[in-house]
């Protein structure tokens, strides 16, 4: 099938990626080889800037993760160019069974401004995206904290009925974290966060297109709730992504990345984020015709793009000037990147 002969378009934008190329962005001893090791794989996809997202653990150890991820990106050849800041998943999210997902409950912990303060205090590079649970004591003060330090607020891993999930979005959410996850089953047929969200016209809502987090039947109706706009493509990798079937690292724990693509924590049916790639994310959906080529390619650059302007804008900070080059199969030929052509990569 002819999906992108010879088209340009700007970088591919991933906002939530937990590692990549067998590399854990979750491991305090993280170098700047081996970030570059998964960044150059990420060029292959297309991906020309990611957010590295950091899952929710005790304060010592989240802090300890953040300062090596900082540490790496400021020393590697291309976290300057394809990182400009970080995505907290955790720990102020839901710890109920279910809720939590692959996420330690025991870790969670009621949102707190303070605590905010201590992990990112001193870094390099601004967190950029954090992810809540807006039901929980204290969320209202730290959204407002985070705002004021130039960070999007998203909700995530959460149990938010629609009354809170408006009072979320009033005071500062704009996004929903990989929706139609990371939630118990069964819910109540409509009254749960699931369709709170879906309602919710303020929200965009990110989603994680492998055919595993969400059947493609199911990811129509909820791109036709949120519409196209609205809506940002994401890959939610871990250190399986771009690698063989196995056990790998993720944040302290052992993963297993099956033949059939999913990715969960071993001998269970719990997803621990994804094998998905984002340019393959972009394929999956239209492939499943559930929206254009440009509007499929719109929802992992242009949309996750115009969601972190205002966080940018607060740093001073801006994305490189990116272009890649597709083949008729959707696969990236050709990659500039801050006026480098990084094809050789490719």
């Amino acid at each position: 099938m002819s999906l992108f002969p010879g088209l340009h378009t700007p970088g591919l934008v991933d906002l939530q990626v937990n590692g990549y190329a067998g590399i854990d962005f979750n491991d305090a001893t993280l170098t700047a080889p081996a970030l570059d090791h998964a960044l150059r794989a990420m060029l292959r996809a297309g991906v020309t800037t990611c957010l590295p997202t950091l899952i929710t653990a005790d304060e010592a150890t989240l802090a300890a993760r953040l300062a090596a991820l900082d540490a790496a990106v400021a020393a590697s050849r291309l976290g300057p160019l394809m990182v400009p800041g970080f995505h907290l998943e955790g720990p102020f999210l839901n710890p109920a069974p279910g809720y939590a997902g692959c996420h330690p409950p025991a870790a969670m912990v009621a949102p707190d401004p303070a605590l905010l303060d201590r992990v990112v205090a001193g870094r390099r590079r601004p967190v950029l995206l954090l992810t809540l649970a807006p039901e929980r004591p204290g969320a209202l003060r730290v959204i407002a904290a985070a705002l004021a330090r130039g960070t999007v607020v998203a909700m995530g891993h959460t149990a938010a009925d629609a009354t809170v999930t408006e009072v979320a979005t009033a005071a500062g959410v704009v996004l929903s974290t990989h929706l139609g996850n990371a939630l118990p089953q069964p819910q109540p047929k409509f009254l749960n966060p699931l369709m709170a969200q879906l309602g919710q016209d303020s929200l965009s809502a990110s989603f994680i297109a492998d055919g595993i987090h969400i059947p493609p039947a199911v990811l129509k109706v909820m791109l036709r709730a949120k519409t196209p706009a609205r809506s940002i493509l994401v890959t939610d990798a871990t250190s399986a992504a771009a690698a063989p079937p196995g056990l790998y690292g993720f944040a302290g724990m052992r993963i297993e990345h099956a033949p059939d693509g999913s990715v969960r924590v071993p001998g269970t049916a719990t997803l621990a984020g994804s094998a998905l790639t984002l340019d393959q994310a972009v394929r999956n959906v239209v492939a499943w015709r559930l929206t254009s080529r440009n509007s499929a390619l719109a929802m992992a650059s242009a949309h996750p793009a115009a969601l972190l302007a205002p966080a940018l804008r607060h740093h001073g900070l801006s994305l490189p000037a990116s272009e890649v080059i597709w083949d008729a199969a959707g696969h990236a030929v050709r990659v500039r990147l801050a006026g480098e052509d990084f094809s050789a990569t490719c």
